[in-house]
């Protein structure tokens, strides 16, 4: 996570200096009765830095506002909209100068919310284990609502003896969000989160004593009909009743288990270490060429590259996080601390699917001398940014995974780069 830090801070810089700083005009749109809303409060904050509020409006009578402030558009900043008590969140990445703000009547039934899927990473380190979970959360509420409770609006419960790092969650936006954890006694937890219509997140990290690189672990499910689905490096075994390996994607095994029952411990034995970097040098080698190809493929347009495969894009979360807010996809990290070893949920990770897609042309944008329009623009970049976005998730996947030797990363990374900076020149 360190690596992906610095790489984030090494291109931010440019990314911002591509945006002009001014004024953004927007509405507040009830999404639950389709209506502009008048008289919300509204709050500008700088996320760099820690998140500073820095400016304050009102939506007018048809739910419009506006924030005029030197440092609009040319860094990454947030709107939010407080409603009956409940934060609701809309990112401004550098270029932004129009943003629309959904807010949402709440409700207390748990039944608003489903939980399809439960993801668990296993990491050895040393003498202790971190492990990362998270739930792909649903509201499919009609009308729509946001699922709220101050006492609690999602539970969760940690092994014995584990040791809770840091809890987040995200809605629909993709935007994670720090959360205060709610300590509900004998290693179990709850946040108080609005969960907004459409796909939300929760994932939390914890380490566990791991002595002898052995241990079981036993998860506890909270949420019934949860799919389960267990991720660890080639050099980490795994075993458990129920679980069926899901074969080796990206460098990572994967084990799943179907529809887990509410308040079932699942016992899973873990033994093994963190890999080893300096082996599978040769498929190190090989990574390297993919990784040559899909250089070539970012530098002429409409060549096809393999995206990522859906089973793994739930675990994209732990190895771009330091990226996201740079590519300006909407999904901006609100925390100084980093997020140790989480993953994210993509809705349909439920297959296996294993064919190659033509991505987006990806092509360095080429100086348009005034003749294109910002949006035109905006459009070219976010979609060569998605691209090599994935290029990245891929390459770090690897590295994590030891598939990948030192050097390799190395000059891979150093390419992607290139691509980068070439980007925002244009």
């Amino acid at each position: 996570m360190a690596r992906l830090s610095f790489v984030a801070g090494l291109v931010l810089a440019p990314l911002a200096a591509i945006a002009e700083a001014g004024t953004v005009h927007g509405t507040v749109m009830n999404g639950t009765t389709g209506k502009a809303t008048a008289g919300i409060e509204l709050v500008l904050i700088r996320l760099q830095g820690g998140m500073q509020e820095v400016a304050h409006s009102k939506s007018g009578a048809q739910g419009e506002f506006t924030f005029d402030h030197p440092e609009i558009g040319a860094q990454p900043m947030l709107v939010r909209a407080v409603y009956h008590g409940i934060n609701f969140n809309k990112a401004l990445p550098p270029g932004t100068t129009t943003a629309q703000v959904d807010i949402y009547e709440s409700s207390e039934d748990a039944k608003t919310i489903d939980v399809p899927l439960h993801v668990v990473i296993f990491q050895p380190k040393g003498a202790t284990m971190v492990v990362g979970e998270e739930y792909q959360i649903e509201n499919k509420s009609q009308p729509p609502r946001a699922y709220f409770r101050t006492d609690g609006s999602f539970g969760f419960a940690l092994p014995e003896k584990g040791q809770l790092q840091q809890v987040s969650a995200a809605g629909p936006a993709g935007m994670p969000v720090v959360q205060v954890p709610i300590d509900k006694k004998r290693n179990r937890y709850s946040i108080a989160f609005a969960f907004r219509p459409g796909a939300n997140s929760v994932r939390y990290s914890y380490e566990l004593p791991y002595p002898g690189n052995a241990a079981t672990i036993e998860i506890p499910a909270v949420y019934p009909g949860s799919r389960l689905l267990i991720a660890a490096p080639p050099s980490v075994q795994i075993s458990g009743d129920g679980l069926t390996p899901d074969g080796q994607e990206q460098g990572m095994n994967l084990y799943s288990h179907q529809g887990v029952a509410a308040g079932t411990i699942m016992a899973v034995s873990v033994s093994g270490t963190a890999p080893d970097t300096n082996a599978g040098t040769d498929q190190g080698q090989q990574g390297g060429q993919q990784g040559r190809d899909a250089q070539q493929g970012s530098e002429s347009a409409g060549v096809s590259i393999q995206q990522v495969p859906g089973r793994l894009d739930v675990l994209k979360w732990p190895l771009i996080a330091g990226f996201v807010c740079v590519f300006a996809l909407g999904a901006i990290l609100l925390a100084r601390k980093p997020v140790v070893a989480v993953a994210a949920v993509v809705p349909e990770a439920q297959k296996k699917p294993k064919v190659s897609a033509t991505a987006a042309p990806t092509a360095p944008i080429a100086p348009t001398n005034g003749a294109a329009s910002l949006a035109e623009v905006d459009a070219a970049i976010g979609s060569s940014l998605d691209a090599l976005k994935e290029r990245l998730f891929r390459l770090e996947l690897r590295h994590q995974a030891g598939t990948i030797s030192e050097d390799e990363y190395a000059q891979e990374r150093a390419r992607a780069e290139k691509v980068l900076r070439d980007l925002v020149r244009g």
